[in-house]
């Protein structure tokens, strides 16, 4: 299998060391709900981590929460709370929108208040080897003592100093030089340091988290694009300069979803949460468009599009649906030789589905392949009757290809079902229990989801839209 890295600027090979690969991805910032340019972006890293343990591999996948930040304290002072209020909430609602666009859970999903002693350890090394320094209880980065800060950009310390989205603090000793560590400010949150009281700064936390749970050097380290300057390229030269060694063998960057032909940004307002997305269309055919084009080209969001995602969906589901079908009233019989070469004949379209997904990751053609696969189901199922075998092992062969891609994942009906019911029962006992804040909780989460509660004087009744 071969990636585009955005370093280098050509298809390599995974890289992996004992069939390990070692992923780090950047998540979110947590004082709102991620919006559907995030959700591309981690559902993308979801179907990489799939595809590779489909392969094989064995993936140890690294995702953070940025949970002390500017957006996030003034949020909080805002209304009135504490920082750590406005963290956990946002937290908390990117796992409902993660599970409901079927994203699994990290490996780990450490936070940058947790790593603050490494984050601390960084730092130290960084100003011993006079590659930062202090200045009035804040610590910069020396970037001119890194003499290949620009190569993930492409561009010399010249022309990023001439145009780069940088901070500008009169203080520095040169533009570029950024913050690793920002000085206590009254009423701000902060950890005893070396140079005094303070936070992290943004980019820090991920050479910290990164090295702690990966070590020195990863194998793939996942953005978006977004995040090439200023983040990873930071990333990049406080990581090498504390180490001693590169910090990532591959970086791999999802394109923008665009709106208007314009990037999808929260300081635009120009942006669509996944949240509010999903209660109107639901989250499986939000994946399926985030993944229906190449993760690298960017995509332009239209409404139309998610309805054509969803109806697309449902060409799958009855595929799937029909097999099942078919498997309840077929007789149980071992499979015939005829049956057997049935099967293997099918074996064409996960070699091409292979080769596509082996391609950089090439979900739209891979998307292209399984509907071909399963006009080849309904052409053959059509035309003659087999054994509940052979619909069970043709269904296991197609699965396994729609997991990869993270899709057809509400076809688990039952257990959907049991989940539902279950919250149904907690809720009604909230209401009960006159706790009507949990109980909203329920009905509006499940309304996320495209679940719909009816109260009726039979009982509570529901529906999926």
């Amino acid at each position: 299998m071969q990636l585009f890295n955005s370093m280098t600027g050509k298809k390599e090979p995974v890289p992996s060391k004992d069939n390990i690969v070692r992923i780090y991805a950047c998540g979110p910032t947590v004082y709102n709900y991620f919006h559907i340019g995030n959700g591309r972006a981690f559902t993308v890293y979801d179907v990489l981590r799939r595809y590779l343990t489909y392969k094989g591999y064995d993936v140890r996948f690294v995702q953070n929460f940025t949970d002390i930040d500017d957006k996030i304290i003034n949020k909080a002072n805002a209304e009135g709370v504490d920082y750590t209020d406005v963290s956990e909430k946002f937290i908390k609602e990117y796992f409902t929108d993660a599970d409901g666009l079927n994203i699994m859970r990290a490996t780990v999903h450490p936070r940058a208040t947790e790593n603050i002693e490494q984050i601390i350890d960084i730092v130290k090394a960084l100003i011993e080897k006079g590659h930062a320094y202090v200045l009035d209880g804040d610590v910069y980065f020396r970037v001119r003592s890194f003499d290949r800060y620009g190569r993930l950009l492409g561009q010399s310390l010249e022309d990023l100093s001439s145009g780069a989205r940088i901070s500008v603090d009169d203080r520095k000793e040169d533009a570029l030089d950024f913050a690793l560590w920002k000085g206590a400010k009254e009423g701000e949150p902060s950890w005893p340091s070396p140079w005094g009281n303070g936070r992290p700064g943004w980019h820090i936390e991920c050479s910290a988290m990164a090295k702690r749970y990966l070590g020195d050097t990863i194998d793939i380290h996942c953005g978006g694009s977004d995040l090439k300057f200023p983040h990873h390229e930071n990333e990049i030269a406080q990581s090498e300069c504390a180490n001693g060694c590169d910090f990532s063998r591959m970086w791999f960057h999802v394109g923008f979803v665009n709106v208007n032909n314009e990037k999808m940004s929260k300081s635009k307002n120009n942006f669509f949460t996944v949240r509010d997305l999903a209660s109107v269309y639901g989250y499986e055919p939000l994946r399926y468009f985030v993944i229906s084009a190449h993760y690298r080209t960017p995509i332009n969001y239209e409404p139309e599009l998610i309805v054509a995602a969803k109806a697309s969906l449902e060409r799958l589901y009855n595929c799937v649906n029909n097999l099942d079908f078919l498997a309840s009233s077929a007789v149980d019989t071992p499979l015939s030789e005829g049956e057997k070469e049935k099967l293997d004949s099918f074996d064409v379209f996960r070699v091409r589905f292979e080769e596509n997904m082996d391609d950089d990751l090439n979900t739209a053609n891979a998307l292209s392949v399984l509907f071909e696969f399963a006009k080849e189901i309904n052409i053959t199922v059509t035309d003659g009757k087999y054994s509940k075998e052979f619909y069970t092992q043709l269904k296991n062969r197609f699965m396994a290809l729609a997991s990869a891609l993270g899709i057809l994942y509400e076809n688990n009906r039952s257990s959907l079902e049991e989940e539902i019911e279950n919250l149904i029962k907690e809720r009604q006992q909230a209401r009960k229990d006159r706790n009507f804040a949990r109980a909203d909780e329920i009905r509006d989460s499940l309304k996320a989801r495209g679940i719909i509660l009816e109260d009726t004087k039979d009982g509570v009744k529901w529906k999926k839209i």
